[in-house]
C-alpha cells in the first residue's frame, strides 16, 4: 500500500504543478516583444541613422524614406517570433544609385522592449569610417540602440 500512496502523492504534486503552470501562463499573456515590433523599430532607427551618418561623412543628403529599409527578424535560439533575447535581423535597403544592399545584425532585446543591434563582421565598414574630408567618425550603424512601444 505505501507504493500506491507514493504514486497518488506524486500524481497530485504533478497535477498541482501543471495547474500552477497553466495559471501562470494565463496570467502572463503573450509577449509584447514580437518580430513585427522589432522589425519596425530596427527599420526606422537604421534609416534615420543612415541619414545622419551621410551628413556626418559630408556626403550628399539622402532622405530616410528613400532608403526603403525593410527588416526581417527572427529569434536566434529556439526559433519563434516573440520574446526577449537574442535575435538576428537582416535589413534590406537601397544604397547609392538605388543599389539594393543587405546587412545583418545581431540584436539583443531586453524585457523592457529596448534593444542593441550590432553589425555582423565588417560589412558596414567597421566601428569607424573616414569622412570625405579625411576625418575619422564613429560608424553609427555598426552598433546602435533603440526601444519600441510594446502596445
Amino acid at each position: 500500500m505505501p507504493a500506491d500512496r507514493d504514486r497518488r502523492t506524486r500524481r497530485r504534486a504533478a497535477l498541482a504543478i501543471a495547474a500552477f503552470g497553466a495559471l501562470a501562463a494565463w496570467g502572463c499573456g503573450s509577449s509584447a516583444i514580437t518580430s513585427d515590433r522589432i522589425e519596425r523599430a530596427v527599420e526606422s532607427t537604421f534609416a534615420n541613422l543612415v541619414q545622419l551618418q551621410v551628413a556626418r561623412l559630408k556626403l550628399a543628403p539622402v532622405a530616410a524614406s528613400d532608403l526603403e529599409a525593410i527588416a526581417a527578424c527572427r529569434r536566434r535560439t529556439g526559433g519563434g517570433f516573440t520574446g526577449a533575447g537574442e535575435w538576428t535581423c537582416t535589413v534590406r535597403w537601397l544604397g547609392p544609385d538605388r543599389r539594393p544592399l543587405r546587412d545583418t545584425f545581431d540584436v539583443v532585446v531586453t524585457p523592457d522592449t529596448c534593444y542593441t543591434a550590432t553589425a555582423e563582421g565588417e560589412q558596414l565598414g567597421g566601428a569607424t569610417l573616414k569622412a570625405s574630408d579625411g576625418s575619422e567618425v564613429r560608424n553609427l550603424l555598426y552598433v546602435f540602440e533603440g526601444c519600441f512601444d510594446p502596445t
